[in-house]
């Protein structure tokens, strides 16, 4: 359940308050978050990624062809979670962005006229190829 703009108002003044008091504690605990979270889930896949390259040549060694597509989609798996951490993964001093944030909001609305777009073309595609 997102936060009324009241709620969101005084997490920021919390957070500004605390920032003032004890900017060493407040950098501490900005530190971890997403950036974190994406960093260790990179390095998970990349460590599944080469668990699926060890199944793939053990298949091969004992010639079992299952194992070796086990191992082939281990490591696919792993690469596209790999792929799309580190594309998530916000640069070093970059905030992640918030549901408060104007800039997000404009963006997915942006996101959102295309899809309809595009929607909108191909209903008028379909209607023209029935008639």
């Amino acid at each position: 359940m997102p936060l009324s703009e009241h709620e969101q108002r005084m997490l920021e003044q919390m957070e500004r308050a605390l920032y003032a008091e004890d900017p060493k504690f407040a950098t501490a605990l900005q530190g971890s978050g997403l950036r974190t979270y994406t960093r260790r889930r990179v390095y998970q896949a990349v460590a599944g990624f080469l668990v699926g390259i060890a199944l793939l040549m053990a298949g091969m060694v004992a010639q079992q062809i299952w194992i070796s597509v086990v191992g082939f989609l281990v490591m696919l798996g792993c690469a596209v979670l790999a792929v799309t951490g580190w594309r998530k993964a916000p640069k070093p001093g970059e905030q992640p962005p918030t549901a408060a944030d104007p800039a997000a909001r404009r963006q997915a609305r942006q996101r959102r006229s295309v899809m309809d777009r595009i929607e909108q073309r191909w209903q008028r595609r379909r209607d023209e190829q029935g008639q």
